[in-house]
């Protein structure tokens, strides 16, 4: 039964004779049911991709989502002053707080980024906040592929021994440089070392390194928060300190051992059964290894820590030394997840025709992309090579005429998006609908070092 709003009751059978007069009032009013309900086949509908919006950040322009860890998402990004692929690792506060030390390991992987600089280690361009949105971007380098991505892509899960040769030797000269600069990178693994497209190997992730005091006596550390698989005996036993360098090098041993053979030497089916077998120190070298890798990777899985060989040590092993000819087929990198492109193509290119390519049918429109508008340049960040804009005068004399023009960290030749003067350039954003919104950019302010947070 239903009661309709006078109170009477209604019998179910009733509702159907009330449509029914309901649909007869609005044919007398000349109305027909068509003119509030329009029916169509699922087959007329056409569904169509998203169009790419362009979105700048600052003077970044977004491109497509890389890939995703714990701390945030990591997207491609194109420099509009001088066209070099960067990556940029975008940082929600919200979701750092839910991360235990997050924000403080964030701070301080940046804090030991700012001063590092060598071949294999990843490199911080750029660190921009949004105030208004809590989010942080942290731009790097541009990496093409991760090691562990290459290696999950091949059914063995492991490198020829040469290709593995020429890594591990890249991962040890990172490494040394971070040890000379007093930094315990303490999550040596595969997954932290990315690849460029020529091959140049990149230790990247420092949230949980530690920087030793420039005056202690030694590199003795009492915390790692690493990955459990790649821990030495000294941390699976629980001792409250250890030599940071030595763990490490085990850390670089594991590696080696993971991708050369494609299995870990210490396996366990939870953390406590993992550690009960690191702590023991028992594992097996498979035959196939040959009797100098083996020794070079008992070497660097020495259960004793004064024991374990040193960077110097490993530098002037025979298997390090030794030239190990193509036996078979490198690993290549893999086709995008995403977009199955096997040359990894840049994502930002719909994103560029979005901001300058447009038809002459399309209707102006003022926001044809987005931009942030409150960045905050909370580091004052240089290229190296590149020119700064402010005109240095020493002696009288114009500097800016014999410095050299900007070039990319990994050496590519750089074009210029600002060629023109700039009443040209105002004069074509004027004209050009597709440009207008690049005026925005100039609401950045830029932080000085002393109002770093």
């Amino acid at each position: 039964m239903e009661t309709p709003a006078n109170g009477r009751k209604m019998d179910l059978d009733e509702s159907p004779r009330l449509e029914y007069l309901a649909e007869n009032e609005l044919i007398s009013m000349g109305m027909g049911m068509d003119t509030f309900i329009h029916r169509i086949d699922s087959t007329e509908v056409i569904y169509q991709p998203r169009r790419k919006r362009a979105k700048l950040i600052g003077k970044y322009l977004m491109g497509d989502l890389l890939g995703e860890g714990s701390y945030g998402k990591v997207k491609e990004m194109l420099d509009s002053e001088t066209l070099c692929r960067r990556a940029v690792k975008i940082l929600k506060k919200k979701k750092l707080r839910r991360i235990p030390n997050g924000e403080a390991n964030v701070k301080k992987e940046i804090q030991l980024l700012r001063k590092l600089r060598h071949k294999n280690v990843i490199q911080l361009v750029d660190v921009l906040y949004n105030e208004e949105k809590q989010k942080m971007y942290m731009v790097m380098e541009y990496c093409v592929c991760g090691m562990q991505e290459m290696l999950d892509s091949v059914t063995a899960k492991k490198f020829p021994v040469f290709q593995a040769h020429g890594y591990f030797c890249q991962l040890i000269d990172g490494l040394e440089y971070l040890h000379s600069q007093g930094i315990v990178h303490k999550d040596i693994k595969p997954g932290n070392l990315l690849l460029t497209t020529d091959g140049t190997l990149k230790i990247s992730d420092l949230g949980v390194a530690e920087a030793l005091h420039p005056f202690a006596e030694d590199d003795t550390c009492r915390t790692s928060q690493g990955s459990p698989a790649f821990q030495p005996p000294e941390i699976a036993n629980g001792l409250d300190t250890f030599s940071g360098f030595k763990v490490d090098i085990w850390s670089a041993g594991v590696t080696l051992y993971n991708i050369t053979t494609g299995l870990y030497p210490f396996e366990g089916d939870n953390i406590y059964k993992l550690f009960e077998n690191i702590g023991k120190g028992d594992y097996n070298i498979p035959e196939d290894c040959g009797p100098l890798l083996a020794d070079l990777l008992r070497g660097m899985l020495e259960y004793d820590p004064a024991k374990r060989f040193s960077i110097q040590r490993i530098r002037q092993h025979n298997w390090v030394r030794k030239k190990h000819p193509p036996s078979e087929a490198p690993v290549p990198i893999p086709p995008s997840p995403e977009t199955k492109d096997q040359w990894r193509s840049m994502t930002v290119v719909p994103y560029l025709e979005d901001l300058h390519g447009y038809e002459e049918e399309e209707e102006e429109d003022d926001e044809l992309f987005d931009v942030e508008d409150e960045i905050i340049y909370t580091q004052d960040f240089t290229v190296p090579g590149q020119v700064p804009e402010e005109v240095v005068e020493q002696n009288g004399q114009n500097r800016n005429q014999a410095l050299p023009k900007p070039v990319c960290v990994n050496g590519t030749e750089v074009g210029q998006l600002h060629g023109k003067s700039k009443t040209e350039r105002r004069a074509s954003s004027s004209s050009n609908p597709s440009r207008k919104g690049l005026s925005t950019t100039s609401k950045i302010r830029k932080l000085s070092t002393c109002k770093q947070q």
